[in-house]
């Protein structure tokens, strides 16, 4: 595998980051671009980034902020562009403003991606309106849950204005664009943790629909979460970043993390970036920074882990929700990262939702607030 990274400013005048030794940008053949919405809009990067690498299928995404080998950057796009000289890659994706379906997405999968060669698939999604959970469900249920999902929601910094992804043109709203890695010299990690607290007692969901949450027991969600806020209940939703939710199906099941995205104060409700089923048992939580911190490391080894040599390349897709937290402390998170990955390259981007699997499972959950990282090696 080559890589090269980029940094493109707001004229699409690009500063090399990294170059691998004998990078040819004629053979790349997968191009992976984030920037800041807004910033995607003004400075379109496509056409400049078609006439570096002409031959790749190229992945615009918007963020809530970049990762790049360096750090977390701003105000400029993050491209990484990549030579699989031993694997092959396919790429099919669906316009949601168009088809708002996810059964239409998954049917494109199974009839142009999956076959028994196929390894693992990437989730690049636009993050505004997508259901994530029904998503990552369909795309599951479509390769018989027996390949590993990774991606992301992408973000719009914290305005939750709109979101926008592209395929070979520049980024649009409504797109979800799924790619597959095929081959057996493809070597692939997965870590995923979000570092979060518990506090007060585990509930019962008794009333939902989908994602949207309106009792818990025989009392009103918002009310509830409310009264545990304290004096941060007069900034929702913003302040629900600070407090997300701890869900789990059954007593058995692993625990999620849900974020949420908005209230309705008419109804006493919550809407959250992942569904929250009937049954389920949840809990509120809390941010510690060295906890969030740690998790960011133990993801970051989880990943590797999973490698008998340095990974080339590790793609990081973390929360917006941790971004905000952290504030000041967001570069420790990187820093914990890059104590782990060494020589490996390093992309990313903050998101409105994480798809992963679960540690040492085949089966995918989308997470939010969590540190989600997919590493990448050739042998």
């Amino acid at each position: 595998m080559k890589l090269q990274q980029i940094l493109m400013d707001n004229q699409n005048v690009e500063e090399v980051i990294f170059t691998s030794s004998n990078f040819y940008p004629i053979k790349a053949n997968l191009v992976l671009a984030f920037g800041e919405r807004e910033f995607l809009e003004f400075s379109p990067p496509y056409k400049r980034l078609k006439d570096l690498y002409p031959q790749a299928q190229i992945v615009i995404c918007s963020t809530s902020g970049q990762i790049s080998n360096n750090g977390i950057v701003e105000n400029y796009s993050v491209s990484t562009a990549i030579e699989f000289e031993k694997s092959t890659i396919k790429i099919t994706e669906l316009d949601l403003s168009i088809d708002n379906d996810i059964q239409e997405l998954g049917t494109l999968v199974k009839n142009e991606l999956y076959n028994t060669d196929l390894k693992s698939i990437l989730v690049i999604s636009e993050g505004s309106f997508v259901n994530g959970t029904e998503l990552v469900n369909e795309l599951g249920k479509q390769t018989n849950h027996s390949i590993p999902i990774f991606g992301g929601l992408a973000g719009d910094n914290v305005k939750f204005e709109k979101t926008i992804v592209g395929l070979n043109e520049d980024a649009k709203e409504g797109k979800v664009v799924i790619i597959g890695f095929y081959g057996k010299h493809i070597n692939l990690g997965y870590g995923c943790e979000g570092g979060w607290t518990d506090f007060g007692p585990e509930r019962e969901v008794t009333y939902s629909e989908k994602n949207v949450l309106y009792k818990i027991g025989d009392r009103f969600a918002l009310d509830i979460y409310k009264e545990y806020l304290g004096k941060y209940a007069n900034d929702l939703p913003g302040s629900a970043l600070y407090f997300p939710l701890s869900m789990k199906e059954s007593k058995d099941s692993t625990s999620v993390v849900r974020t949420i995205l908005s209230i309705d104060e008419k109804t006493k409700s919550m809407t959250f970036a992942g569904n929250i089923p009937q049954g389920s048992l949840v809990r509120l939580m809390k941010g510690n920074f060295d906890k969030l911190i740690d998790a960011s490391f133990n993801a970051a080894s989880n990943s590797f882990s999973n490698h008998s040599k340095q990974p080339e390349l590790a793609l990081i897709v973390s929360c917006v929700g941790r971004k905000v937290v952290l504030g000041n402390r967001v570069d420790e998170e990187f820093e914990a990262v890059k104590e782990v990955s060494g020589n490996t390259l390093l992309c990313g981007f903050y998101s409105y939702g994480e798809i992963s699997p679960l540690t040492n499972k085949t089966s995918c959950e989308l997470h939010n607030q969590t540190m989600a990282i997919l590493t990448i090696s050739e042998d």
